[in-house]
């Protein structure tokens, strides 16, 4: 069951609590600590995303408020007893509007598996068909060839699709906030785009896709690079 009570992190340590595998995630020049330690001092959305939203040049990133933040948040998904841990949930308000990120912090991590090599993989407590049928309905992409499509980038995605539907919002953004210097995995954010129609950019915002009314956006934004050492 999800949880709905949540305490208020006063330090990046804090988030380390959350994890589901601290003592393997919590380490210097990995996304979890990074994330948690530019976010904590943001206190808000940090300068590099602020400046991808400035420069997307859509109104309702101009202005952009950040009401709530939720690190390694759950969305609760059928198919088995696992959700979809959003390492930050974000409830937003532009232009009078609420808007609800996902975000996805990396470093050198991949997206998971590609969906082919994850259906193989044995997993007694998922039904994989349900669940992965589920996500396809919930993103419009039933009947679309997704075997290369890495799996967590679809599950991400849905998170930020079923939380607008539950605060009903119009607006959603699926954000991937790398700390690679080198843009690692960059191909396969892209390549789940090109399932939409669109072609993603470096440190940019694009979209919408409209999503059973709910408008889809997609972000990759370079963290600063202060934090994989903190």
């Amino acid at each position: 069951m999800m949880e709905k009570i949540f305490v208020p992190a006063k330090s990046p340590e804090d988030w380390n609590l959350l994890l589901a595998e601290p003592n393997k995630h919590w380490k210097n020049g990995y996304s979890a600590k990074a994330l948690a330690y530019c976010w904590q001092e943001a206190n808000d959305f940090p300068k590099s995303v602020k400046t991808v939203f400035n420069k997307s040049g859509i109104n309702i990133f101009k202005n952009i408020e950040l009401l709530l933040a939720f690190p390694e948040y759950k969305v609760s998904l059928p198919g088995g007893p696992r959700s979809s841990q959003n390492d930050i949930f974000i409830l937003a308000r532009g232009n009078d509007q609420l808007i609800t990120i996902a975000v996805e912090g990396k470093v050198s991590e991949d997206f998971g598996k590609p969906i082919a090599k994850w259906k193989q993989e044995k997993d007694e407590k998922t039904n994989k068909e349900e669940r992965l049928n589920f996500i396809l309905q919930e993103l419009n992409l039933m009947g679309r060839s997704i075997d290369s499509i890495r799996y967590q980038l679809l599950h991400r995605t849905a998170s930020a699709i079923i939380e607008a539907k539950k605060f009903n919002a119009k607006d959603a953004l699926i954000l991937v906030h790398s700390f690679s210097k080198s843009y690692e995995h960059f191909e396969d954010y892209n390549q789940f785009l090109a399932l939409y129609g669109l072609s993603g950019e470096k440190d940019s915002l694009t979209g919408p896709v409209n999503i059973n009314g709910i408008n889809l956006y997609f972000a990759w934004v370079k963290g600063e690079a202060q934090y994989l050492n903190k």
